[in-house]
């Protein structure tokens, strides 16, 4: 089973672990966040990104997660990502991880792929369905 870690701002990560737990009614294995504060300097916060990498990786590999692509929580994210082990979706929101988390028995490849239609098929006009 393929890991995730969210690297998000502030509680944003915790809140969608939350609400995905909410929806799946339990909490999903190999899943944790690290929550960057303003007032944090990203690079205090590798040697924790790291321990929590390997706390999520059960050998299959991580998918990081993070909110806004070239803010501090993705700066810190792309010091950890390794191409085909840990890899990186910026712009995370529920459907996405919904989609991360029911496809992460399928591969890396599928994963990702999977995760970034979910997150991008999420949004719509409610007014067009």
């Amino acid at each position: 089973m393929i890991g995730i870690l969210l690297v998000t701002h502030g509680t944003y990560g915790e809140a969608l672990i939350q609400n995905v737990c909410h929806v799946l009614n339990k909490r999903p294995s190999r899943i944790a966040q690290l929550g960057v504060a303003a007032q944090d300097d990203p690079l205090d916060l590798l040697p924790l990104a790291k321990l929590l990498l390997n706390e999520v990786d059960g050998g299959e590999g991580v998918l990081v997660m993070t909110d806004i692509y070239g803010a501090s929580p993705s700066n810190l994210a792309m010091k950890l990502l390794e191409t085909g082990r840990i890899e990186g979706v910026a712009g995370v929101n529920l459907p996405m991880l919904l989609r991360a988390i029911t496809y992460r028995e399928k591969g890396m490849e599928t994963m990702l792929s999977k995760a970034i239609s979910g997150g991008r098929d999420g949004v719509m006009n409610m007014k067009d369905h």
